[in-house]
């Protein structure tokens, strides 16, 4: 982490004023399912602090549509962190709720924060579909109509049912989304704009609008959608007892919107330094710069370009100069966001 975020976000005790701040991403992409992974991860506490990690990013906590082998990032209910059955299951890949818990006490105990990894551009995994009209869109050129507006069948309606409104009693609908990448009634695999939405223009220019990834799109502008993710996030905090978030492909969504986020998050929960950082993945430092600017907040994301000049450099053997590793990275432009 960087040295700033270290002095501002990271525990620190009388005993080890001087400590190296470090996250660990505490999870990976083939770990095993079956909701085992909380209680493996608190069994390795004790050894993962004498080693000196001082922060746990833990992967997606809550129901995902692919149930118990899902990773996480294909997002279903933020509300659900392993406590209903849904999707097949009461727990995620992960563990449940109650096992979530104690793996964040027992962290918290031998001097570990949790950051939760976030997943707020797109749902997955609707329980039925609706018939709206969309415009089919071209996938390298998203503000190029292909054809006319017809009806599609999406998966867009979420009703949570094993959760009921516990938590929230917001049921999503496609008016809730910008776009889908499936019309159910033709089994076409496509990137469609729900019609009457505009992709936002606060994202990334990669294919000159890199608003939409896949699934279901959510739609930002959505006031009651911005209310339920706003409650979630500083429910989540609170809840879980993270120090902070680490936010999924920030790039596709609206830096408006997040700089919101992170602000009522920080406001509600009454942590004005609650730590934020954010997966911008694109080996371009103009591009990251001129995100992070535009947040009019404090807000870290992975050095990216660093990531890649090591690659180069693995990659070249002995022939890298290695005095070039920090040209156009964000630790040398502004080493208070760099992660």
């Amino acid at each position: 982490m960087a040295h700033h975020a270290n002095l501002v976000y990271s525990l620190k005790t009388s005993e080890d004023k001087d400590l190296n701040y470090t996250m660990f991403q505490a999870f990976e992409w083939y770990a095993p399912g079956g909701g085992i992974h909380w209680n493996h991860l608190k069994e390795k506490v004790p050894s993962l602090s004498d080693m000196g990690i001082t922060a746990f990013w833990i992967p997606p906590p809550y129901k995902a549509a692919g149930g118990e082998n899902s990773v996480g990032y294909d997002i279903y209910d933020l509300w659900d962190l392993g406590e209903f059955d849904q999707k097949g299951f009461r727990h995620t890949k992960y563990g449940t709720k109650e096992e979530l818990d104690a793996l964040v006490k027992v962290a918290q105990e031998k001097g570990i924060i949790t950051y939760v990894d976030t997943v707020l551009n797109h749902k997955f995994g609707a329980d039925h579909t609706e018939v709206f009209p969309a415009v089919q869109v071209n996938y390298d050129d998203r503000l190029q109509d292909i054809g006319q507006k017809r009806d599609i069948e999406g998966w867009t309606a979420f009703d949570f049912p094993g959760r009921g409104t516990k938590y929230s009693s917001f049921k999503w609908r496609f008016n809730d989304f910008t776009g889908v990448d499936f019309d159910n009634k033709t089994g076409q695999n496509a990137i469609f704009r729900i019609w009457g939405k505009s992709w936002s223009t606060r994202v990334d220019g990669e294919k000159r609008n890199y608003d939409f990834l896949m699934g279901a799109d959510v739609d930002p502008t959505i006031p009651e959608v911005q209310e339920d993710l706003f409650d979630w996030g500083a429910w989540t905090i609170d809840t879980v007892g993270a120090a902070g978030f680490r936010f999924d492909a920030v790039k596709h969504i609206d830096y408006r919107f997040m700089s919101d986020f992170i602000k009522s998050a920080r406001a509600r929960t009454r942590k004005p330094a609650l730590f934020a950082v954010g997966e911008f993945w694109k080996d371009s430092l103009w591009d990251i710069n001129n995100w992070l600017n535009n947040l009019g907040t404090q807000f870290s994301v992975f050095d990216v370009p660093l990531h890649y000049n090591f690659k180069e450099a693995s990659d070249s053997w002995n022939r890298f100069d290695m005095r070039k590793i920090f040209d156009d990275t964000l630790v040398r432009s502004r080493p208070n966001d760099a992660v």
